[in-house]
């Protein structure tokens, strides 16, 4: 125990003697950033950005100029509105129908008794009858019609109300917000340009949750495992250096030739694996700040 004590110490004096720091791997911390870009055209109305602004996941921070867009909306509300004032009341278009056949059923069963008593003849049953008949397959047929018309308008219906539903999103999408919890790294266009889809806005990147990019040598890969808890170091020169604990989140599956920048264990290694260290930023850690990682944790 004593020695794992004295380590810190000990590795400290060595890389302050030497003075490069004898580091398992070295590289520059990276975090996750996204281009926010337009989703419409229009003119960009309001931008509320700066870098070095702290947002919000979904927070709005700027809005495209909606005016054509709501007045299109009220276009098809208005032609929903005339859709469903054509709708057929089938009920009351077939009332007097339905009144016409109780009238001739009335009628047919009159003649039938007059028929059996001998005070009317057959050909005015047959008739009734046949007037019976027409009233029925008139009713079917208008029927038929009504709900026919009745259905197209229900489709024409669906198709407005599909209409609204994409000038709805389209209406969202001038609405500018942040993707993510983040800092604004940059900014790319103002209010009052015109934008299109795909204009590029601002880029944001989590600074919460920072990464440190290091490569290794072949002979190292057996020592580093994903999900491996490992010493991350933020190197700021002149020997002053602090220590953040690390979790290795990404290996790389093919080897590449040893960044210019990057120094290795084995400096005579042409190729090296890329790896990635999960490290929680405590507002000191900066994207392309210089770091190294031992993949040794020592007790102290």
């Amino acid at each position: 125990m004593k020695s794992f004590k004295l380590f810190p110490v000990l590795f400290f004096l060595v890389a302050c003697s030497s003075g490069t720091p004898k580091y398992d791997a070295t590289g520059t911390f990276e975090a996750t950033d996204v281009i926010v870009s337009a989703e419409a055209s229009g003119k960009i109305l309001s931008l509320d950005v700066e870098e070095g602004t702290t947002l919000k996941a979904g927070q709005e921070v700027g809005i495209i100029d909606t005016v054509q867009l709501y007045l299109k909306k009220l276009q098809l509300e208005a032609s929903a509105k005339s859709v469903e004032g054509q709708r057929p009341d089938i009920l009351k278009q077939v009332a007097a129908t339905k009144e016409q056949i109780l009238q001739a059923q009335r009628e047919r069963d009159r003649v039938a008794n007059l028929l059996r008593v001998g005070a009317a003849n057959r050909k005015q049953l047959d008739d009734a009858e046949s007037l019976l008949k027409v009233l029925r397959k008139q009713l079917t047929a208008q029927n038929s019609t009504l709900q026919n018309s009745d259905q197209s308008l229900t489709w024409q219906s669906s198709s407005v109300g599909i209409q609204v539903a994409q000038i709805e999103d389209q209406l969202k999408k001038c609405h500018i917000t942040s993707p993510l919890t983040g800092t604004v790294l940059a900014k790319y266009a103002e209010a009052g340009e015109q934008a299109a889809p795909g204009t590029p806005l601002f880029k944001i990147a989590d600074m919460e949750q920072i990464y440190l990019r290091a490569y290794i040598t072949s002979e190292q890969l057996s020592e580093v495992k994903l999900g491996q808890e490992v010493t991350v170091y933020s190197d700021y020169g002149k020997d002053v250096r602090k220590e953040y604990p690390g979790v290795v989140t990404w290996i790389s599956d093919s080897s590449e030739f040893t960044p210019k920048t990057i120094l290795t264990k084995d400096e005579r290694a042409n190729l090296v694996y890329a790896i990635k260290v999960a490290v929680k930023n405590d507002g000191m850690l900066k994207i392309g700040m210089y770091g190294g990682v031992e993949f040794t944790i020592h007790i102290q």
